[in-house]
């Protein structure tokens, strides 16, 4: 799967990395290996034609804010093992990137569209009362411009591109 993502600063990510060592026996992400997906661009066709039309509707898209503010969870995973824990993110210009680029790559179902919950994963698959008690955590809010996106081959889990935003 090709997708489009907001690159997380180091700062998120360390708080991702040190919140996930609360939740033992999890699988977490290391620093570097969290995401923060805009939208999913399929694999439908070959990256190469994915970017070059991500990167055309992205020509004249404005910078947005996101805030990192809580800590939450999925306790169904739509894929994959479960619970997921996650930090939540708040952002209009996010939300409305996202459904625009809806109009034009199928959103997935049950998590894009009307289902899509922006999140930076800190980890999954721990123990339901270990993730309850991180959740009742607060957090000190965390705030950033984006101004460029990531391309994320998810099948190879590394970065192959970057696109300005503005």
């Amino acid at each position: 799967m090709y997708s489009l993502n907001v690159p997380v600063p180091g700062r998120v990510a360390a708080l991702a990395a040190d919140l996930a060592r609360e939740l033992p026996g999890a699988y977490d992400r290391r620093r570097g290996e969290h995401t923060l997906v805009v939208k999913r661009l399929g694999d439908d066709a070959p990256p190469a034609v994915l970017e070059a039309r991500a990167r055309e509707l992205l020509a004249d898209r404005p910078p947005f804010a996101v805030r990192v503010d809580g800590i939450d969870m999925f306790e169904e995973a739509t894929t994959g093992s479960s619970p997921v824990i996650y930090l939540s993110v708040e952002s209009p210009g996010l939300f409305d990137l996202h459904e625009y680029l809806c109009e034009y790559f199928d959103p997935l179902p049950e998590i894009e569209g009307d289902d899509y919950t922006p999140h930076v994963t800190l980890a999954r698959d721990c123990e339901m009362a270990a993730a309850e008690r991180l959740c009742e955590r607060d957090v000190e809010p965390i705030e950033w411009v984006v101004d460029e996106l990531s391309f994320l081959d998810a099948e190879r889990s590394n970065e192959v591109g970057r696109v300005a935003l503005g």
